[in-house]
């Protein structure tokens, strides 16, 4: 059954669906916004989760040198190639038996699609996912990292590996405009 309204009832009722839109639309006008101060603030503010995957790096011993064996098992899980592993054989000179031996572990952060399959590959436990998400760039190039050559001490704002400020459940770091 078709809704027969007459001329003037369709424009009534246009005008009171008019009035409630713009009823919401002045409400949220009026309404006092909050902005959080993002790039003033993010030192003492910026709470960031502990799972967060940001950025991959090296575990190190306790006296600096890395764990990672370059046995290729993160590498052969990355689904999109973004990790590759470059090793030569070479002989122990501890024990005389040959072992590989890492020349070089190319990470592209560009590429990654933070599925962390690398890290539960990782049968040394010699990397894992930070933080830091800090990563912007105007060159490409400039995101594929060399964790073997590089020492990971953190990202740019303080105590980010451990989540950042403190998060209060409730409280928004903003100004209000």
């Amino acid at each position: 059954m078709e809704n027969k309204q007459s001329y003037f009832g369709g424009i009534v009722a246009a005008a009171k669906t008019l009035a409630t839109g713009l009823k919401v639309t002045f409400k949220e006008y009026l309404t006092p916004k909050s902005t959080e101060q993002y790039p003033e603030n993010r030192k003492t503010t910026l709470h960031v989760s502990k799972r967060h995957r940001g950025r991959l790096v090296f575990k190190r011993n306790e006296d600096g040198s890395y764990k990672c064996t370059a046995c290729t098992l993160c590498e052969k899980t990355c689904p999109n190639g973004t990790i590759k592993i470059t090793s030569h054989m070479a002989e122990d000179p501890e024990t005389g038996k040959k072992k590989k031996v890492l020349d070089d572990y190319q990470y592209d952060l560009g590429d990654c699609m933070f599925c962390q399959l690398c890290t539960n590959a990782c049968n040394f436990d010699a990397i894992e996912f930070t933080n830091d998400f800090e990563n912007s760039v105007f060159d490409r190039n400039s995101l594929v990292l060399h964790l073997d050559k590089e020492h990971y001490e953190g990202g740019s704002l303080p105590s980010l590996i451990d989540g950042g400020a403190d998060m209060e459940i409730g409280k928004f770091n903003t100004s209000t405009k």
